[in-house]
């Protein structure tokens, strides 16, 4: 099988015919550059538009299921290909991060959520039991003395002068 019969290759009408297996050496060394060469897989497909040709490749990357080498590729006529930019990009159902949300609108969601929690906590304080009476993880008695194990350690430094 010829090294660029794995892959598809689809242009549009305005697009130079490019041969795939033209490509593939090209994107290939080109994310060698970025990447160990056992991170990169089989190639998967070529599409050419408006004179910008897009090489993938599967990732063997561990972690990035559904992830694809993304190579684009000048291919002017009459000149030779040249590299625009590598990538990682995610596939159909890969693993991504959530949508970002800006600051301004966490914080509005966090006082808002506070505000609900206080109001909540209100409704509970009207039943009168109080749950915040003593606290059992206090290491602080109320005169300030250590309860953690019963021992105020301050008074038993040997290493401070009483002058």
């Amino acid at each position: 099988m010829p090294r660029g019969a794995r892959g598809t290759t689809t242009t549009t009408a305005a697009a130079p015919v490019v041969d795939a297996s033209v490509l593939e050496p090209i994107a290939r060394a080109a994310l060698e550059e970025i990447t160990p060469a056992t991170t990169i897989g089989a190639l998967r497909d070529v599409t050419v538009a408006d004179d910008v040709a897009t090489v993938r490749f599967a990732t063997r990357q561990g972690g990035y299921l559904g992830w694809f080498w993304t190579v684009s590729l000048a291919v002017n006529p009459g000149l030779e290909p040249s590299v625009l930019e590598t990538e990682l990009m995610p596939g159909e159902g890969a693993l991504t991060a959530p949508d970002w949300v800006p600051w301004s609108d966490r914080l509005e969601d966090y006082l808002a959520q506070q505000a609900a929690d206080a109001e909540s906590e209100g409704d509970d304080d009207a039943d009168g039991d109080d749950d915040h009476d003593h606290d059992e993880h206090d290491l602080h008695g109320d005169d300030g003395d250590d309860v953690f194990d019963g021992v105020d350690i301050d008074a038993h430094d040997d290493t401070v002068d009483d002058d």
